[in-house]
């Protein structure tokens, strides 16, 4: 398969989401170079860690030109940091990945989901010339399995492959692995790489 032009999506995407994260979190945020992977359902759990290993899901249902769904993830321990650099004092002294989030903890990571899934889903809609809409965002505190058995039985009997984007983004002292997880029907899924002159 011919990633070039995804490479492009990934790498606009990158640039779009660490400029409103630099801002968002008031520091200067550096993005290594994104990974592209293009997997089945069944693959996607392990790439992040394993079916069990907690995570942030940020879920958004794609509407307009193209149907599915869109997803970042994250570690829970790298969400924890994140709020951390946002709300300096938040946490209450709990030990690493086993903190509560607070209502405007969850808020917080909501929006960064939305921005960083936000980004991408610009960089996609600008190159295809498809209107691509998403929905309001739904976050999840759960295990990998859980949260990616989502859009398996959504979308499960009409697609099973899905676009991963692998970004690791932070400073000197904070670095994150985020994944970006773009699940399409299997019609839209033909209509982007028609678009983008791929063939799938």
């Amino acid at each position: 398969m011919e990633f070039d032009v995804l490479k492009e999506i990934s790498n606009i995407g990158a640039g779009n989401a660490t400029t409103a994260i630099s801002t968002m979190m008031n520091l200067k945020v550096d993005m290594q170079v994104p990974v592209i992977k293009f997997l089945e359902f069944k693959e996607l759990a392990e790439v992040i860690g394993g079916a069990e290993n907690v995570v942030v899901g940020i879920l958004l249902a794609l509407q307009s030109d193209i149907d599915g769904m869109m997803m970042f993830v994250m570690e829970k321990k790298a969400a924890e940091s994140i709020v951390d650099g946002i709300l300096p004092g938040a946490g209450g002294g709990a030990p690493a990945g086993e903190r509560e989030f607070t209502e405007m903890e969850l808020s917080v990571l909501q929006e960064l989901g939305n921005i960083i899934a936000g980004s991408y889903l610009s960089a996609i809609s600008s190159l295809t010339n498809l209107c691509i809409t998403s929905s309001v965002p739904y976050l999840s505190v759960d295990m990998a399995g859980a949260i990616l058995s989502v859009p398996a039985i959504e979308y499960g009997k009409v697609s099973d492959k899905a676009l991963l984007i692998q970004s690791e983004f932070g400073d000197k002292s904070l670095t994150v692995d985020g994944y970006f997880i773009l699940i399409p029907t299997l019609e839209a899924f033909e209509k982007i790489f028609k678009s983008l002159g791929l063939t799938l």
